[in-house]
């Protein structure tokens, strides 16, 4: 792995698992994702990593949703803008792909493997719904598998790597998604630095037990040398005890609602900027600087903020 010189801050901000009825902090609309996204570069985030919902809090995949978040972010910071091409289980892959492809973003997460994603137990701990979309949405979860099969890594990686000069931000929920990774590099596919992004504590992916972020970074060395960047994030409360690890061991760290609703043992985080704020004050704390958007540009070789389809 190539040592973080500068520790880059992600913050994936709203995500597409949590549901309205868990936090009331979530943003949901358009108008509360761009506030939530600015407050968190503001707070030291570098890259911000975007889903998109409707007003009522359902994944959104329409380009024109992300058109009213998009350009009101980047006409007011630099940061380096993060579009997701996973969108959720239940999006077809040209629903996943519609907003990144309408804006060319610097980076776009890529999720490495088909899995099982399983979130329906949120049904358990949830009373009180908000809406109606919402119960069923995450009980679906348990008979339907979330598939990323090589033909769509493939497509993706061309689509948006070959024709558009997209990076990716790849995500790894298991050892095996190290070697797809690798095959991928071997064919020519993916050239470095790239960015690993470690994830931990899904269900039906690897197991939020340190040792296994360790063990990750191991096989990804192996295969990969200093070929790769480093990143890691756990969902749920042990979010900050990851990014902690992983910036201790050299890499980068992403938190945000997207990935955990607290900030602490049943608090609620009130904000993404919140738990930004958290991690940066841990990374100072280990004697590591901040990287800035432009640090990150550089360590990750992205085409510039300008090259956005704006």
């Amino acid at each position: 792995m190539r040592s973080a010189e500068k520790v880059i801050i992600s913050t994936a901000v709203t995500g597409s698992v949590n549901v309205p009825s868990q936090s009331e902090y979530l943003p949901l609309s358009a108008d509360q994702v761009v506030r939530s996204a600015l407050e968190a570069v503001e707070a030291g985030s570098a890259i911000i990593h975007l889903h998109a919902r409707h007003p009522d809090g359902r994944p959104a995949w329409q380009a024109e949703v992300y058109e009213q978040i998009v350009p009101r972010i980047l006409e007011q910071t630099d940061v380096v803008i993060n579009i997701t091409t996973g969108g959720s289980s239940a999006m077809t892959m040209p629903e996943r792909l519609a907003g990144a492809l309408r804006f060319a973003p610097e980076l776009a997460s890529l999720n490495m493997g088909s899995m099982n994603f399983v979130y329906s137990g949120i049904a358990d701990k949830v009373t009180d719904w908000k809406y109606d979309w919402e119960k069923e949405y995450v009980q679906n979860t348990y008979s339907h598998p979330f598939i990323n099969s090589f033909d769509r890594i493939e497509y993706t990686l061309r689509e948006l790597g070959e024709e558009l000069g997209t990076r990716f931000e790849f995500e790894c929920y298991d050892i095996g998604h190290l070697y797809t990774l690798a095959h991928f590099v071997e064919r020519g596919l993916i050239q470095p630095p790239f960015l690993i992004q470690g994830v931990f504590g899904i269900l039906g992916g690897i197991g939020a037990d340190h040792e296994n972020l360790t063990h990750m970074v191991a096989i990804a060395d192996k295969l990969f040398g200093d070929d790769y960047y480093f990143s890691a994030f756990a969902a749920g409360r042990s979010q900050m005890q990851f990014g902690t690890h992983s910036a201790w061991l050299g890499g980068n760290v992403r938190v945000g609602l997207e990935d955990s609703l607290w900030i602490g043992k049943g608090e609620l985080a009130t904000s993404n900027a919140q738990q930004v704020r958290k991690i940066r004050a841990v990374v100072e704390d280990l004697g590591k600087t901040i990287a800035t958007p432009a640090d990150a540009r550089r360590m990750l070789a992205l085409k510039g903020g300008d090259k956005v389809t704006l």
